[in-house]
């Protein structure tokens, strides 16, 4: 399958489902590059900034998984993938 870099941005409106998101992104350590993390000290959010390579499929799934928690916002853009 073609392969895709691109980047995905997670918006945690609840802090509460942090392990959760972070569970769903141990499963899928194989396609993310790098992952940053801003929580936010005096307001209940965090952001996760992730650069992942994958099939379109793969990233499609992780953000849908993501997608579908309460309290959780999520974002990716793609790209295709040189060489």
């Amino acid at each position: 399958m073609e392969q895709r870099i691109g980047t995905i941005t997670i918006l945690i409106a609840d802090r509460m489902r942090s392990a959760e998101v972070n569970h769903i992104l141990s499963q899928y350590s194989g396609i993310i590059l790098c992952r940053q993390g801003l929580p936010f000290r005096d307001r209940p959010i965090a952001v996760i900034a992730l650069i992942v390579e994958g099939s379109v499929d793969q990233i499609n799934t992780l953000t849908g998984r993501l997608g579908r928690l309460e309290g959780v916002e999520c974002k990716a853009a793609l790209a295709k993938a040189k060489g």
